[in-house]
């Protein structure tokens, strides 16, 4: 490997930024391709499937043979409210392989009794997320119902571009989440990439289903949304 190629694999590791080497197996060239370069790129398709996967392996394309080495930042799942939902969503996330934290300022709902094994910050969302810094591998999802808790953070996963901003609350609540973001300037299409309701449309109920539905959207985000659009 050239060590052009290793610093900017490491770069793009220290910056959260996912990144893949290309090597031609029959000749041994090795190219580096960012996922922001990925429409222009011969091998768009099969990179965009690798880096959505974020696993490595071999493609075959047009009688020739690469080895796509992918390197993906670690996803997060970033909750604001430590409510109910969020206590059935922790061990979900945990099992699923995702880092979890969860953000309340509201110290009788974020303690560690009710949120054992979890990184738990019982911070306002805009003081908390200036050092979690969200990116586009950050999933956030918003579950107190009171905007002076919401909305700081949603403001945050917005300029972030999260690649999954999911919040609770009926339609008529989400419309007037809607008026105060375009208030601060957000335009049609940024607002559109809120799912609210939150969660597949399961028919879920109880706090446990609820929290099945907004880790399955994640993941459906994740996995079947092209990060060239959103990275």
């Amino acid at each position: 490997m050239k060590l052009e190629h290793l610093k900017a694999l490491n770069q793009a590791r220290a910056e959260r930024r996912a990144i893949a080497l290309v090597t031609d197996l029959a000749s041994g060239e090795q190219r580096i391709v960012r996922v922001e370069d990925l429409a222009s790129d011969p091998l768009a398709e099969a990179l965009d499937s690798a880096f959505r996967a974020g696993k490595s392996g071999v493609i075959e394309q047009e009688g020739q043979s690469y080895f796509l080495n992918v390197q993906v930042p670690p996803v997060r799942i970033v909750v604001i409210g430590a409510v109910h939902i969020t206590q059935a969503l922790a061990p979900m996330a945990k099992l699923a392989g995702f880092d979890l934290t969860i953000i309340d300022p509201r110290t009788a709902f974020a303690t560690p009794e009710r949120f054992p094994d979890v990184n738990l910050i019982a911070e306002w969302p805009d003081v908390a997320l200036a050092r979690q810094k969200p990116d586009r591998y950050t999933a956030m999802a918003f579950f107190t119902h009171d905007p002076k808790i919401d909305d700081p953070g949603l403001i945050e996963a917005l300029k972030a571009e999260c690649f999954y901003i999911g919040a609770l609350g009926s339609r008529k609540t989400h419309a007037r989440r809607i008026e105060r973001m375009k208030a601060l300037g957000f335009n049609d299409d940024q607002l559109a990439r809120i799912k609210a309701p939150i969660g597949l449309d399961i028919g879920s109920v109880t706090p446990a289903e609820i929290a099945v539905s907004v880790l399955g959207e994640i993941i459906l985000a994740l996995r079947k949304k092209p990060l060239r659009g959103t990275a």
